[in-house]
């Protein structure tokens, strides 16, 4: 199997030259479609059940602890880290549709998440139990450091609030992350949560959000020796059968972020076949949208879209690649976004958060 050539890449530019000249425009995010994704995390934030805590006990003493005992913060929505993206859908609303119907609703919401007692009690989950530095590592951790740099880029005074009553959870979870990746030999290639180049972005997106220089330096030596030298990924084989992520994708919205245009234009070359990019172009075929493993192939279009969209934003006017990926993020949005109000709880508590990420 051949990496993407000059002669595929010449293939690839003429295909384009049979579709239209623009790609259609993204949809906008309309004050209804925001109200309509509102609506989702507002109703599962503060509903306990069915929960997966993902909790492991050990000893009697703690069997008899509700998942809000445990996480007095973010114990709704199913689960730990859908609560936590949850949050920061509501707060990204906030920002971009400051008129949104539901606001009064969401700030009251909010106000009583963001109690300091209660982020305290989180950040001593991870200290208290034998295995709570492992909890929802990496991927919770990453969606914490995401909802945590929403806060920090808003001039907003209760922005400002929340972020400050964050902070103690915030900083256990960026210590936690930095004595964890030196020991963290090889990277996790899933497609589902335990994604390593999904959670290294969104945390050199903070980093660099905070300033933080030693922890976006550590972060990117170590996407440089997991990923730097990878060819002919094996994009062709994807999805499984419950995938939210491209792990190819993922790989290349990472790479992108730390290479120089130059440098990932010839990293990408190399990374995809001709294969693997037909096959990811693909709409993922959702059989059972009330199935909560099968509806994760809904968040895989989203996911995707975000990822084609950062990829082509990097690319230069011009590359094949860069057309091709803007029109297929737009067909897959197409067809996903009205999925995600369909089905029921196992979709519901989730997939907001992946639509407005695509969406932007």
């Amino acid at each position: 199997m051949k990496p993407l050539s000059s002669i595929l890449f010449i293939n690839l530019f003429l295909s384009m030259v049979l579709s239209p000249l623009f790609s259609q425009k993204n949809p906008d995010l309309t004050d209804e479609t925001a109200l309509k994704l509102s609506a989702l995390p507002l109703g599962c934030i503060d509903r306990e059940y069915p929960n997966k805590p993902g909790h492991t006990y050990g000893s009697a003493d703690e069997v008899g602890l509700s998942p809000k005992a445990l996480h007095p913060v973010f114990y709704g929505c199913f689960d730990w880290h859908s609560s936590v993206h949850g949050h920061w859908m509501l707060i990204r609303l906030l920002k971009t549709k400051p008129g949104i119907a539901s606001k009064n609703e969401i700030i009251t919401l909010l106000n009583n998440s963001f109690d300091k007692a209660a982020v305290e009690v989180e950040k001593e989950y991870f200290l208290k139990y034998e295995t709570g530095k492992g909890f929802e590592r990496t991927y919770g951790w990453a969606w914490l450091l995401k909802l945590d740099e929403e806060l920090a880029s808003w001039d907003n005074p209760a922005a400002r609030q929340w972020h400050e009553n964050l902070q103690p959870l915030t900083g256990q979870i960026v210590e936690l992350w930095r004595e964890y990746l030196p020991k963290q030999t090889y990277p996790n290639r899933t497609g589902v949560h335990p994604n390593s180049a999904f959670a290294l972005g969104f945390a050199i997106d903070w980093a660099r959000e905070n300033g933080n220089k030693e922890f976006e330096k550590e972060l990117i030596g170590k996407s440089l020796d997991f990923y730097g030298k990878d060819t002919e990924t094996p994009a062709h084989l994807e999805p499984d059968g419950a995938d939210f992520f491209s792990p190819s994708l993922e790989i290349a919205d990472l790479m992108r972020r730390i290479l120089s245009r130059d440098d990932f234009e010839k990293w990408l070359v190399a990374f995809y076949t001709q294969k693997g990019i037909d096959n990811i172009s693909q709409i993922p075929v959702v059989s059972d949208l009330d199935d909560y493993q099968t509806v994760h192939l809904v968040g895989l279009s989203f996911s995707r879209v975000w990822c084609m969209k950062g990829i082509a934003k990097s690319l230069s006017e011009g590359h094949p690649l860069k057309l091709h990926f803007e029109e297929t993020a737009q067909k897959l949005l197409d067809h996903a976004l009205p999925l995600v109000f369909d089905g029921n709880y196992g979709g519901e508590h989730w997939l907001a958060s992946f639509a407005l990420m695509a969406l932007e």
